[in-house]
């Protein structure tokens, strides 16, 4: 048998499928790369805002609510929006300040977990999606979610932000992205 082949006669190089393909592994390579690539997006938002900007922004999450160039464009952020709309879903009122400093983190980190444990799903089943070790990933995330679907729904206005904004919050997701991929394929590898 050619070594390229897998044992099922598939050549992962042609079908761009890797060779050993599990959604369960993916999802769990996925949500823990997410986890960690969140925690990265958010201590280098810190970083960025300390050193750039000379201070950080100040919100009821901290720098684990992970919306910087909103915070300073806005003054709240959409991790706020979220978790202020899940208390009215399911308690029926608004989060107090302290409240909101769990739930808005709580958030940001579902959100994070949540598109990557998807990501390490079409991972398995697609090698292409993974070029670029995370970067487009995390370009994806950054398009999708800040630049359309928070000012769809309305809990973001970038429209209103400077070029530094928008600068600071594509470098972020790209942190994100990145170090997503690169916890995802190191916790794959350990499942195997």
């Amino acid at each position: 048998m050619d070594p390229r082949h897998t044992r099922d006669g598939r050549n992962p190089e042609r079908t761009g499928t890797p060779p050993d393909t599990n959604a369960l592994k993916g999802v769990v390579a996925g949500l823990v790369g997410g986890l960690v690539g969140t925690w990265f997006m958010s201590e280098f938002q810190a970083l960025w805002s300390r050193y750039v900007d000379g201070y950080e922004p100040r919100s009821p999450g901290g720098r684990h609510d992970a919306r910087d160039w909103q915070e300073k464009s806005e003054g709240d952020n959409a991790n706020e929006h979220a978790a202020q709309a899940m208390a009215h879903q399911t308690l029926g009122r608004s989060l107090s300040d302290r409240e909101l400093g769990i739930g808005a983190p709580v958030m940001h980190y579902a959100f994070g977990a949540g598109v990557s444990a998807a990501y390490g799903v079409v991972a398995e089943q697609a090698s292409w999606a993974t070029r670029g070790s995370g970067a487009g990933f995390g370009t994806l995330v950054w398009v999708a979610a800040d630049e359309i679907a928070m000012p769809v729904i309305g809990w973001a206005r970038p429209q209103r932000y400077p070029i530094s904004a928008h600068l600071q919050s594509f470098t972020s997701h790209l942190v994100f992205g990145v170090t997503t991929e690169v916890t995802r394929r190191a916790v794959r590898r350990l499942l195997r």
